[in-house]
């Protein structure tokens, strides 16, 4: 029997939880996620766990932070003028809005805290710096 490895294109269903069980995504009610197994398109987390896999296999993967978005990056916080913000924007606290890099880039960012004179913005990703679980099934592969 085939199993998984490097430069497969694989096809997994996937459930990931916090570490106290709260579900953040699943794909079970959608089309199994598709990626190349070692390009990086994935956590590193859920790359390393797929070779040796054979189809309809499950498996519990259990990701650090390092392995899945990384610890928090302090240097992704930022304060801004509280004016670059529209003034028809109302502004609350975990609010996500769309910004722009120098490059024209779209980032997206959370409040983190405001005033009248600035804001605080967090770039990093909503999962950053928490360790992760996932139960996956590999649904089929297509061998390099």
């Amino acid at each position: 029997m085939s199993k998984v490895k490097s430069g497969d294109t694989v096809r997994i269903h996937y459930t990931g939880t916090l570490l106290d069980g709260t579900q953040f995504d699943s794909s079970l009610e959608r089309d199994p996620l598709e990626f190349t197994v070692g390009s990086g398109h994935v956590i590193s987390g859920l790359d390393v766990a797929l070779p040796g896999m054979i189809t309809g296999e499950k498996k519990t993967v259990k990701a650090p932070c390092q392995e899945a978005y990384g610890p928090i990056n302090p240097a992704l916080c930022q304060a801004v003028p509280r004016d670059t913000i529209p003034p028809e924007v109302e502004l609350q606290l975990g609010m996500q809005l769309q910004m722009q890099t120098e490059q024209g880039q779209g980032v997206l960012v959370k409040v983190v805290s405001f005033d009248e004179q600035e804001v605080t913005l967090d770039a990093n990703h909503a999962l950053a710096g928490l360790d992760l679980t996932f139960k996956i099934e590999l649904v089929s592969f297509d061998p390099i």
